[in-house]
């Protein structure tokens, strides 16, 4: 069984978060869900519900799978220090890393993704890659593959990317049976992406 660290800050976004778990929980019995977060308080969503946390980030760092949503908040949290090697260490050592909107920016400014393709929220693209300025931004996915880093465009671009993560370690009967057991239609061409040409990006 492979374990999952689902990181949260105050102010994560909540289908960032809660879209991929569902694909990526699934019903294949093969991956424990770990939310983590800085402290042991329940986090609270840009909605304002709160999460409660399994483990703080001083307890471990060594998961098979990693996923970071995104937020508004995101680039607030990319300013501790600690959270940032955090996660590169984390980085380092998952068999597989996602992240999700502007999750996405947060994973960049650790580093890991320096010289890297990746992709992130098109409506913010322009106002937020710069702050991950070695990052080969993509301006045309919904999702990127990059070695074991998956990165997705804004919220519901997560779930696509997670089933993908879920073909790649399963295969693709199995992500398939996951997307109708939640009735979703999964968008399986990760260069489908209106919302890039929406943002006046292409």
């Amino acid at each position: 069984m492979r374990t999952l660290a689902a990181l949260v800050f105050p102010g994560f976004e909540t289908l960032d978060y809660f879209g991929p778990i569902e694909m990526l929980g699934g019903f294949t019995g093969q991956t424990k869900i770990i939310t983590v977060a800085q402290g042991a308080a329940p986090v609270p969503s840009v909605h304002g519900q709160r999460i409660v946390i399994d483990a703080t980030l001083d307890q471990s760092d060594d998961y098979d799978l990693l996923l970071i949503p995104g937020g508004d908040t995101a680039l607030d949290a990319a300013k501790d220090p600690a959270l940032l090697q955090w996660i590169a260490d984390a980085s380092a050592k998952a068999e597989r890393v996602m992240a999700v909107c502007t999750g996405t920016v947060l994973l960049g400014m650790s580093g890991v993704l320096d010289g890297r393709r990746a992709t992130t929220n098109k409506l913010d693209f322009n106002a937020t890659v710069p702050l991950a300025p070695n990052v080969q931004w993509i301006k045309e996915a919904r999702w990127v593959e990059d070695g074991k880093f998956f990165t997705s465009s804004g919220v519901s671009a997560g779930m696509d990317m997670a089933l993908a993560v879920m073909a790649d370690l399963y295969g693709m009967k199995t992500a398939d049976r996951l997307a109708v057991s939640c009735e979703y239609e999964w968008h399986k061409d990760a260069g489908r992406d209106p919302f890039a040409k929406l943002a006046g990006l292409v």
